[in-house]
């Protein structure tokens, strides 16, 4: 198992990068294997493709998180390269819990509606120091990493028109694309399966 820490920071060796190295190190002791990078708004990310989950971490300054990571996914390619991949976000501000995630989280899941997010944190600046609370996160990430559909019967439900696609097809694909369809959502978190998921699905799979 590989996972990418891609984040943003103005300093080296501040507080960014000590709960980066913390988290980096507690995933590496449960088993994986753990690169980071520090973004840059024009990079090419096409390497994002070679992990099983990245984690996106970045300080708030002024009341936006940091430029270049908000940059790589608006003006770069890492938002496509981030595609089907299992996501965790982290964002280190001296905000209240309640206002990074009404006001500085949503700058980075804007652009991630398509991605499953695993888990989302807001750390204190001197949280590094909090081993307990690097170690929450961690348990956490894992946990939802780790867990499995929870059926094969999905819980997400067919709308009426998507039935009636999946019916106008030929039979003898209708087993496959119902997993296709019912294995994506369950990937992306949907909780209903439209027309728009199946096509969303298809464009993911390859398939016409």
């Amino acid at each position: 198992m590989k996972a990418l820490i891609l984040y943003d920071s103005r300093s080296s060796a501040g507080s960014t990068e000590s709960i980066i190295d913390s988290i980096g190190l507690s995933l590496a002791e449960s088993g994986f294997y753990v690169e980071k990078a520090k973004c840059k708004a024009t990079a090419d990310y096409s390497f994002v493709k070679d992990f099983d989950l990245v984690i996106l971490g970045a300080p708030v300054y002024n009341f936006i998180v940091a430029s270049q990571l908000l940059g790589a996914l608006i003006q770069g390619n890492l938002k496509i390269n981030l595609k089907r991949k299992k996501i965790a976000l982290f964002l280190t501000c001296g905000s209240s819990q309640s206002t990074a995630t009404l006001f500085y989280l949503p700058q980075l899941k804007i652009h991630l509606i398509r991605n499953k997010i695993l888990v989302e944190k807001i750390f204190a600046p001197d949280a590094f120091s909090d081993g307990d609370l690097i170690d929450s996160f961690v348990e956490d990430l894992l946990y939802e990493y780790n867990r499995g559909p929870k059926s094969k019967a999905l819980s997400a439900k067919w709308t009426e028109e998507a039935q009636e696609c999946y019916q106008s097809m030929p039979s003898f694909v209708h087993e496959k694309f119902r997993t296709m369809a019912e294995e994506y959502a369950e990937d992306m978190g949907y909780k209903e399966i439209t027309l728009a998921v199946l096509e969303e699905a298809k464009g993911s799979f390859g398939a016409p």
